[in-house]
């Protein structure tokens, strides 16, 4: 089976599947297709794959023109069929690995979706998990699954996992360049699938001796940025209280050539991974009797950030204008998770919103690249223009997304006051109605 496959991907003759068509999955699928291999993507929304299928792109990390003519080449296809997995030989899964209302693993769609593979699973196959999960998912959840078909992993099918390492609108580094990390469940699954990535990737691929160390570098990677970030954001709120500039003290930070990782503070953590990763990894250590005093320690930090904010939000308005923050006008500006992008999972810039609404502001939102967000069945909307009309009405502006399209200029010009949570307007001035995170 080894040798067939490596033969397979030799002459590019591999049937790819990719199960799930977010973030990730999208621009692997593309990845893979461009690489050669025919490429079928499965998803149960039916609008992604009819726009898949139109040749419509809806991620910003894809080239438009490539999916198009990949569609038109009939390189790649889309479905809601997962019966369709009987003509794959390759199929990652790709899906969300969000938290529950009680901050613990939801691990249901990666069930669900190993479970449509295993029905379809034939001899041959290579089955890759790439979600984000706690350590051991792979063998101790996805194995059993597939081998309800009756086939054995190792024998009759490899399994691995390969975690996903997309950053969205990273300008250097995109899923084609980025290195990427195999956990196989046996040598010749780590080999077989190493190999199909090294055929469609540009970055190198380290193998792993186990999906489980695997799983542990993608956990080990985000839980580094939320304990960094939670020291920094903790040091935010006691430089505030010191009268000291965090900022120029990380910048002279900075010129230490060695020893030294520069990390900022913000409003809190957004996206899918590292706010959400060190919960997996505290979830799954209980079961071993270890408390990971450490990463909690720093999620707490993190997850208190937009409650902070708010509280320095209705400082300002107090100082500055005698007045409450109930019944202020407030203007959120940006409430994508980082800066240039339309993603807003997990952001903490939804979070400050809501908590100002909680507040009693009048809240509204601009952010170029988000009209509307939905946030716990809640559709809201923003404001189509950055005006100065805009701008003049609110009585702060709170800046909690570091995007490149607005001009500061223009937004310190027009505002009573502004709140910079990201230190965006740095070199803006004059700067006395501006106050920094």
């Amino acid at each position: 089976m080894k040798n067939t496959l490596l033969k397979k991907i030799e002459d590019r003759t591999i049937v790819a599947g990719v199960v799930g068509l977010g973030y990730v999955g999208l621009p692997l699928a593309v990845e893979k297709a461009k690489a050669g291999f025919r490429t079928i993507g499965f998803d149960v929304q039916k609008a992604k794959v009819d726009m898949v299928n139109a040749g419509k792109n809806y991620i910003g990390d894809v080239v438009d023109s490539d999916l198009e003519r990949l569609v038109r080449e009939g390189m790649l296809s889309a479905t809601s069929d997962f019966s369709f997995i009987r003509d794959v030989d390759f199929v990652a899964i790709c899906v969300p690995t969000p938290l529950d209302a009680h901050q613990q693993p939801d691990i249901s769609y990666v069930r669900s979706s190993a479970e449509a593979v295993a029905r379809y699973l034939h001899p041959g196959m290579m089955v890759v998990l790439e979600s984000t999960t706690y350590p051991g998912t792979t063998e101790e959840l996805i194995k059993p699954i597939l081998e309800t078909s009756g086939l054995k992993c190792g024998v009759d099918f490899y399994l691995g996992f390969s975690p996903e390492r997309v950053d969205p609108g990273n300008l250097i580094y995109k899923t084609k360049n980025t290195p990427k990390v195999v956990g196989g469940l046996g040598d010749d699954a780590g080999e077989v699938i190493s190999a199909m990535y090294e055929a469609v990737l540009q970055g190198s691929v380290f193998r792993a001796s186990s999906p489980a160390v695997a799983e542990m570098t993608k956990i080990l990677e985000n839980t580094y940025r939320n304990i960094n970030i939670g020291l920094i954001n903790e040091l935010a709120i006691l430089c505030n209280r010191m009268n000291i500039d965090l900022w120029e003290v990380i910048e002279a930070a900075k010129t230490k050539p060695f020893g030294f990782t520069p990390f900022y503070p913000g409003p809190g953590l957004g996206g899918h991974c590292i706010p959400l990763d060190p919960y997996y990894l505290s979830w799954k250590a209980r079961e071993y009797g270890f408390h990971t005093s450490m990463i909690e320690a720093s999620m707490m930090v993190n997850d208190r950030m937009p409650e902070y904010c708010v509280g320095r939000c209705a400082d300002m308005l107090n100082k500055r204008f005698s007045k409450a923050l109930n019944g202020a006008r407030v203007l959120v500006l940006g409430v994508a998770y980082k800066q240039d992008i339309d993603d807003y999972r997990e952001s903490p810039a939804i979070q400050v919103y809501m908590n100002l609404r909680k507040e009693g502001a009048d809240v509204t939102f601009f952010d170029p690249f988000i009209p509307r967000f939905r946030h716990n069945g809640e559709t809201v909307e923003g404001e189509a223009e950055l005006s100065a009309e805009l701008l003049e009405s609110c009585d702060l502006v709170v800046v909690t997304a570091a995007h490149t399209k607005v001009d500061y200029d223009f937004v310190q010009a027009h505002s009573k006051a502004i709140f910079d949570t990201k230190n965006v307007m740095k070199k803006v001035s004059p700067r006395d109605n501006i106050e920094v995170l």
